[in-house]
């Protein structure tokens, strides 16, 4: 994919040549100092781990607990403004601007544009979460609510659990995706995280400080994948023990994440349009079919009326869950709420920059809509069909499958109690791997751009290295104390960049406001 030239393109702002800090060298095409930098930190870290593997599980919980208790305030304030600021992008008069000018024509469908962005965002965490959060909450509950009052339960569950996969994830997503779109599409800048504050620092961005931007973003990019992609190979794992009988140990999740990421470097070397994008479209193809597959052999009047009062449930209690001032369950907001956010924020170089690789030729309002609104309500009907499917298992059946499963089960629990189990199992187990492929994939795509100088068409053996490094880290912080390991450092690294995105809005929105002027 290249660069198309935007018609509206301000003059000035592309004196900085795409690869013009690049180091050439047996074959390679990276920038100086960022894919140096980033390499050497990331490769220290798995090295480091691995030495100290015993304490490094203990040392990773600590700073969990470290920075959910005393940042949360960061996370909350920063989530609600990405959410309310999209909305004012969209449906102001910057909405009309369109990316890559105003002759830019969409290269993808919107059917192919919404599978990539689908299944680079949420997929993978949607099929580990998607039956255990609103079961959990529901037994659970936020906001004080006593678990005995069914009802009112059972409404903040479902309702805490779309909050963390709704409008607060997607709108860090569209944010970064816009800004990374606009500032390369529309003003001829490299597709990295550096160009979106442009506007702010001007040239200073080719230097220090852009370094500083683009190897947070890629730090942050790797240890927010790593989380994905330990929770695939902790539910894949179960799933395989818990269908074939297959022990699940460290070696057999190592082996795990080994082998899916092995499949995904034949994806990478086949690139976005014969890799990434139809594994997407396979993707969002079988999870329609299971989708469809729970509402019919489910309770399908039961969860087309979930749908409904989860979506008036959770615009109700939106703007309770989205505070943290006075809450009385700290224990809830500190283990979930504030974990997502930072997760997101890593998690929202890859996905935003992914994003904005595919959506040349969207307006801003269209962008932000079909990023911001489309997931949500395809995420209220996956938790109100698979959630709501488990939930009346426990309240109606007394079926207590889900609710005493081990977290990574809690999807093949809940289809124990619908029919064909083993055959729709089975569909699951191809769905989340396949997830995890697209991740892995998409994940080393971008990394390797922005440590290429924003470069699209860098060589394949470097997404090859990113591939191949990702997995490593995701493995050797399984080993060094499971998925706390993972947890940890995507919110250590979250933090400081959560500060880089509201920097980089106020940027979005001045150069944005040029655009038009």
């Amino acid at each position: 994919m290249t660069i198309e030239p935007s018609s509206n393109q301000k003059p000035g702002n592309s004196e900085y040549t795409i690869g013009q800090d690049n180091i050439r060298w047996l074959g390679l095409d990276v920038h100086n100092p960022v894919f140096i930098v980033s390499a050497t930190l990331v490769v220290t870290f798995v090295a480091i781990t691995i030495f100290f593997l015993d304490s490094a599980g203990a040392a990773f919980s600590d700073l969990r607990i470290w920075i959910t208790t005393k940042f949360d305030w960061v996370f909350m304030i920063s989530m609600n403004f990405f959410v309310l600021f999209g909305l004012f992008i969209a449906y102001s008069k910057l909405g009309r601007i369109r990316l890559g000018g105003t002759n830019a024509k969409p290269k993808y469908s919107y059917p192919a544009w919404l599978a990539m962005l689908f299944s680079a965002g949420v997929g993978i965490g949607l099929m580990f979460f998607g039956v255990l959060e609103p079961v959990t909450h529901s037994l659970n509950p936020p906001l004080g609510i006593d678990p005995n009052d069914v009802e009112a339960a059972t409404s903040a569950g479902m309702s805490a659990a779309i909050l963390h996969w709704g409008l607060h994830a997607w709108g860090v997503y569209a944010v970064v995706g816009l800004a990374l779109a606009f500032f390369c599409f529309n003003r001829g800048l490299p597709l990295t995280m550096r160009s979106a504050f442009y506007p702010l620092f001007g040239k200073a961005v080719w230097g220090p400080f852009g370094h500083v931007v683009d190897i947070t973003a890629v730090l942050a990019t790797i240890f927010g994948l790593a989380t994905s992609l330990g929770f695939g190979a902790e539910q894949l794992g179960g799933g395989l023990n818990y269908l074939f009988g297959i022990e699940v140990t460290p070696v057999s999740k190592v082996l795990i994440v080994a082998s899916v990421i092995a499949i995904a470097l034949v994806s990478v070397v086949a690139g976005l349009d014969k890799g990434v994008k139809r594994l997407s479209e396979i993707n969002m193809g079988l999870a329609a079919c299971l989708l469809l597959f729970v509402i019919i052999a489910g309770p399908t009047l039961l969860i087309l009326k979930t749908f409904f009062t989860a979506t008036v449930d959770y615009l109700y209690f939106l703007p309770k869950l989205s505070n943290w001032v006075g809450r009385e369950d700290t224990a809830f907001y500190h283990a979930w709420s504030t974990f997502y956010w930072a997760w997101w924020v890593s998690w929202s170089p890859f996905v935003g920059m992914f994003i904005a690789r595919v959506s040349y030729g969207r307006t801003a309002r269209e962008f932000i809509t079909w990023v911001l609104i489309i997931p949500t309500i395809i995420g209220i009907i996956w938790m109100s069909t698979f959630g709501g499917t488990a939930i009346d298992q426990l309240v109606n059946d007394g079926y207590r499958g889900v609710a005493d499963a081990a977290p990574e089960l809690a999807l093949f629990k809940m289809l124990d109690g619908l029919p064909m189990t083993e055959l729709v199992s089975m569909l699951g187990l191809v769905l989340i791997a396949i997830f995890f492929i697209t991740s892995a994939d998409s994940g080393s795509l971008v990394v390797d751009t922005i440590t290429a100088g924003g470069k699209m068409d860098a060589p394949v053996r470097q997404r090859v290295f990113w591939c191949v490094l990702v997995g490593l880290v995701a493995i050797v912080l399984l080993l060094g104390g499971g998925m706390s390991s993972l947890q940890a450092l995507a919110i250590s690294v979250g933090l400081p960049f959560c500060i880089i995105l509201l920097l980089m809005c106020a940027s979005l929105y001045k150069g944005m406001r040029a655009e038009i002027s």
